[in-house]
C-alpha cells in the first residue's frame, strides 16, 4: 500500500511541476474535490471526506512549493542583475564591455 500511495505522489508532483500540464492537473483536482463522484463518497462522514483532504492536501503542498522555487528563482534573478550594476553617485549603471 505504500508504495501505491508514493507512486501517486510522486506522479502527481511530476505533473504538477511540468508546465505542459500543470493546469490541467490543477483544474482536474478542483474538479475532483467539488464533485460528487469521489473515491469514497462524502455521504459517509469522516470516511468520505478523507480523501479529499489528502486531494486538497496534496494541490496546496506542491503550489506551494511551486511559489516558494518561483520566488526563489526570482530572487536569484534580481541578485545576479545587481551583481552586473555598477553605482555612480548611488544610480545604478550598467556596465558595457566593448570588444574590438
Amino acid at each position: 500500500m505504500k508504495q501505491i500511495v508514493e507512486s501517486f505522489y510522486n506522479w502527481y508532483s511530476n505533473q504538477v511541476r511540468n508546465p505542459k500540464y500543470r493546469w490541467l492537473i490543477v483544474l482536474g483536482t478542483i474538479a475532483y474535490l467539488f464533485s460528487p463522484l469521489d473515491i469514497s463518497p462524502d455521504v459517509f462522514p469522516i470516511i468520505g471526506w478523507i480523501d479529499d483532504g489528502v486531494v486538497l492536501t496534496l494541490l496546496t503542498t506542491e503550489l506551494s512549493r511551486l511559489a516558494l522555487d518561483y520566488r526563489k528563482n526570482r530572487r536569484g534573478q534580481k541578485v545576479e542583475e545587481s551583481e552586473d550594476l555598477v553605482t555612480v553617485d548611488s544610480t545604478p549603471v550598467e556596465t558595457v564591455v566593448e570588444s574590438k
